[in-house]
Parts: structure tokens; sequence; C-alpha cells
């Protein structure tokens, strides 16, 4: 079977979604990727997939009622009516939704005909959540075949009105999903970084492919400092399609696991960029704030210059801070010469600032800070992985592709002439 790329779709297309679902089910894989492992985060998911997993449920309902549409064909004595508006009031909120409307036939009132899941969430608020619960049970659990039949028992839709083809290619199509490669995108940058959550961290996995767009890899409890947790979350892009020949750029937060597994994994001959906003918050931890304003200021205007310009520069502020401030300076020494990586790649300027730091990953962890600032208490990794997953998947389909894209080429070029250690930009230029 040829494969696709499946985008996530906006609030503006779950009707649409929620028609291919009450059909045949090939297309409800896109709602899965954003509650893929999912619980605690409803509330941020339910505007998108909640709507579109409850609209497909009361169009089998109202199927049961009037059977399916005919287009053509003389309807029975109960037919369809296009659609309407309603609210389904949840445990916490209320989800606009937009429903079947069925109508008896002949002339006078009274002829609005119900919906049955419809009327039941009205009574009993918990529904709607329950139908999200048994969806993320099911894909955690690789239990696809069971996951439409149980949620559409819940709200009193038969099991015939769910049939065997619908649920046979939605589990073709939800372990696809949830299963997804990376086989057909060249992916030139990866950005590694972590997040904590209480005492549980997670490491994320960010890539860029040649076109400049984004794609959430994977992520991992653990810190970067921990070297199992890093080498299997490298194992599993490998898995999933990223091929370990091909030499990319790493953008990576500074961490010596890391460096180490991306050497173990995938060779020692990729590029590594130390992010340098991780850099400067190291060595500003280190100096009194009378003098981080001009500490800052001085590696930002070296991180401009070429490679060996800047290093010197850097060196000369780590011997003036050496003396009263030894550790700010040996934060300073450390790893610096991966500081200058996109420097010496000989790369525009206007791609300096998406290369040389991991806010494109920080970015989603931000809104997801938002999100999550009511969570007084994180149980545990399993919640935290949730949550972190369920933020990141949704800020992908509003990801824009990296500033300055279109000169990603001249890296993808110069990536085939690197050698490690050895600079390609003309000595004396200023990348």
């Amino acid at each position: 079977m040829q494969k696709q790329d499946y985008q996530i779709l906006d609030r503006k297309d779950s009707r649409k979604l929620a028609e291919y679902l009450s059909q045949d089910g090939q297309l409800l894989l896109p709602l899965l990727e954003l509650i893929t492992n999912t619980e605690a985060a409803v509330d941020e998911l339910i505007d998108l997939a909640g709507r579109a997993t409850i609209e497909a449920i009361l169009v089998l309902s109202a199927r049961e009622v009037a059977g399916d549409k005919r287009p053509g064909k003389k309807a029975g004595p109960i037919g369809w009516h296009g659609r309407q508006k309603g609210v389904v009031p949840l445990a916490e909120r209320k989800l606009r939704v937009e429903k079947p409307r069925l109508r008896r036939k002949g002339k006078g009132q009274g002829k609005e005909m119900q919906i049955p899941a419809y009327e039941a969430m009205l009574v009993n608020s918990a529904l709607g959540r329950r139908i999200l619960e048994i969806l993320m049970r099911g894909v955690s659990n690789r239990n696809y075949r069971e996951i439409l039949p149980e949620m559409a028992k819940t709200v009193g839709v038969s099991k015939s009105q769910v049939s065997r083809e619908f649920i046979e290619a939605s589990e073709q199509s939800l372990k696809e999903l949830c299963e997804r490669r990376f086989d057909q995108k060249n992916i030139l940058v990866i950005y590694l970084d972590g997040i904590q959550f209480g005492q549980v961290h997670v490491i994320v996995a960010l890539g860029v492919d040649s076109e400049g767009y984004k794609h959430v890899l994977g992520l991992r409890e653990g810190a970067s400092e921990n070297a199992t947790v890093v080498r299997e979350l490298l194992e599993e892009l490998v898995a999933r399609g990223i091929d370990p020949e091909q030499r990319r750029l790493w953008v990576i937060d500074g961490s010596k696991a890391l460096r180490s597994a991306i050497d173990s994994i995938f060779g020692p001959s990729n590029p590594v960029q130390r992010c340098r906003n991780h850099k400067i918050k190291n060595v500003m931890d280190y100096l009194p704030d009378d003098l981080k304003d001009q500490a800052k200021t001085s590696m930002q205007a070296a991180f401009r210059l070429e490679a060996g310009q800047g290093m010197s520069k850097l060196e000369k502020l780590a011997q003036w801070l050496e003396k009263e401030y030894p550790s700010a300076a040996a934060s300073l020494r450390e790893g610096l010469s991966e500081m200058f990586t996109v420097n010496r790649l000989g790369l525009p300027k206007v791609l300096h600032r998406c290369l040389c730091t991991t806010n494109i990953i920080e970015s989603p962890h931000s809104g997801l800070r938002q999100k999550t600032h009511r969570v007084t208490r994180w149980r545990d990794g399993s919640m935290v992985l949730r949550w972190c997953a369920s933020a990141l998947l949704a800020t992908e389909k509003n990801f824009r592709r990296i500033m300055g894209y279109k000169q990603l080429w001249i890296l993808q070029a110069n990536l085939t002439a690197w050698e490690k250690d050895e600079t390609i930009a003309p000595k004396g230029k200023v990348a």
C-alpha cells in the first residue's frame, strides 16, 4: 500500500472528519495523533478530537433511526434534513457540536426526531469524556480493533452500525498513524532538548526537513544526562525511519550524554551545534548581577564572528573571569568549539537564529507551561508524558516553516562536505 502523509485537521474540518468516520472509518487517523496516550489533557484536546469523535457517534446514532442516506432515492418515514448546532455538556465545560437533523414525513408541528446518542449525552455529561478515555486507552494499548465498538456502545449505538469493514479500516489506519515513520522525510536538522515537571524530566526530539517543515519525532521520560534514555530515544528514531547513515545537523542543550549517544547511534561525523541560549544561561548562573549584562553582550557579539575569531574572543572573556569566577570561566570554555558549528558550516545569517538554539522545541514548551500552570502535583512520569505528547502534537499542526527555509539547500550541500573539526567557511568570512 502506498504511504501517505496525513495532516492533523483544524477545528473547521471536524465536520468533514466526522462524516468520514461515520461512513467507513478510513480517516479516523487525524484525530488520533492528538490524543495518543493522553487522558490528563482532555480539556486541551476536546475542542478538536472530542468534537470530531462525538459528531461521528451522532451520525452513527442518527443512522440507526433514519437509515443510511440515499441521495436521489425515496426516503423512508424519517428523513435526513441537513445539520444543526448542538451543545454536549461535559464534566467541566460545554462542547459545541454539529449534529444531523432528522424529521418525520408529513406536515405540521412535532416532526423533529431526536438522536438517541445526543439525548444520552445531554442527560449524562460524563459520556463525552468517557468516549475519549476509551479512545486513548485503546490507542495506548494498540488495541485498535475494540475502540470504535466500545465508543459506540457507550452511547447506545448498536454493534450492527459499526461494520466489520469499518473496524478493520480504522484499525489499520490507527496503526499506521500511531507508528508513523519518517523514511520519506529528508530530515536535515534534529533538535534534542529536555523539559522538567516536578521531579520528572522528558527529552524531546524535533526534526526539520529539507523544505523547512518541523516534525515531532519522539520523546522519552528521563533527563538529557541519562545516557540510557537518550540512546533509547535515538534508537527509536532509527527504527521509525531516520537514516543513521545520513549526515545531518544536531542542535542540543549541551549534555555530554546527548553528544555521546549521537556519536554512538548516528556516528561521529555529524556536526553538533550547542544551544547558545543554554550556554549563556549556564554562564550567567555563576556571575553576580552587575556582571551579567556585560558578559552576555560579549558572548552574543562573539557568536556573530567567524568561528576562530569568536572562540578567541570568548577565551579572553574566560581569562578575565577566571580569577574571581572560575566556575563561570569553566562553563564558558566547556564545549566552546561546538558553539560555532553553524559558523563553520558557512550558512547565511538568516539560518543562524533557528539553528543555533533549541528555541524551536522551547516554544511549544512555553505553551505547555501555560496549559499546566494549574497542575499542582505530577503523579508520575506517565502523566507528564501524556501532557507533553498532547501539547507537542497539538502544536505541530500550527508549526510554520523555519526562518530561512529557502536557504536550507546550502546546509544540505555543506553537510555533504562536512568533516569533523574542519572549517568549511573561508577563513576571515563572517558567517
